[in-house]
């Protein structure tokens, strides 16, 4: 963990100190790698100054979900009228932000009845259920496709971030996604067509000639990301 400059902070200005140091952090070493007096050593602030703000690590850890979950809705809301490019920007916060992505999933780390982190989550999961629904092969289908459509996203990008793509590690992981995103829903529209049965067999044609491409880069990634259990609360 990178040493941050000794700096006397406003009353103003330490709540956010503390939380960048926190995605430093984080960043570095996962979510679990470091104590609240080592990050107020490494922040170059006073040992009470972290408790004083957040009470405790898990109070720390709720507000960088929050934030995580903020920017999160606002990158989703800007692709909400194209359903594939949803998909696209999950996959792309998860990679530009991964400090963030990797707390916000991990509800066991923080206070999922924080309300401020409660108001952002279903902002975002707003977004999810409104675009995943689109996809609906038919009535009463919009829980599955919507569980469907967000398990590919975010397996997606728990895949490239644990660089456990390395055959399909492209210079671009954003037009990656967007191929496989369009696979799925190709497959969802072939299976409104053809009825049950049908649709699974293009994503498994598509994992079998992802895994056999030759000549791609794995992500150089410090670690796994922890596991993920989605806590958004307006999902099916």
């Amino acid at each position: 963990m990178r040493q941050i400059k000794q700096t006397t902070y406003h009353h103003g200005n330490l709540r956010r100190a503390i939380i960048d140091a926190a995605l430093d952090a984080i960043a570095e070493s996962g979510p679990a790698g470091w104590s609240l007096r080592e990050l107020a050593r490494r922040a170059g602030v006073s040992h009470a100054a972290p408790a004083h703000h957040f009470g405790d690590k898990a109070g720390l850890l709720t507000a960088v979900a929050a934030e995580g979950f903020e920017v999160f809705a606002a990158t989703l809301e800007r692709a909400a009228d194209d359903v594939l490019e949803v998909g696209v920007a999950y996959v792309r916060f998860a990679i530009d932000h991964r400090p963030y992505f990797e707390v916000m999933f991990r509800p066991e780390l923080y206070r999922v009845d924080d309300p401020s982190l409660r108001t952002a989550r279903e902002r975002a999961a707003h977004v999810l259920v409104t675009s995943a629904g689109k996809l609906s092969p038919g009535p009463g289908q919009e829980r599955l496709t919507t569980i469907a459509a967000w398990s590919l996203a975010h397996g997606f990008a728990g895949l490239w971030l644990s660089g456990s793509l390395p055959e399909a590690a492209h210079e671009d992981p954003q037009a990656l996604a967007r191929s496989v995103i369009r696979l799925f829903s190709g497959g969802v529209a072939h299976h409104a067509a053809e009825g049950c049965g049908t649709a699974a067999r293009p994503v498994t044609s598509a994992v079998r000639d992802v895994r056999a491409e030759p000549g791609a880069r794995a992500a150089p990634r410090r670690k796994e990301p922890g596991a993920a259990r989605a806590p958004l609360s307006d999902s099916p």
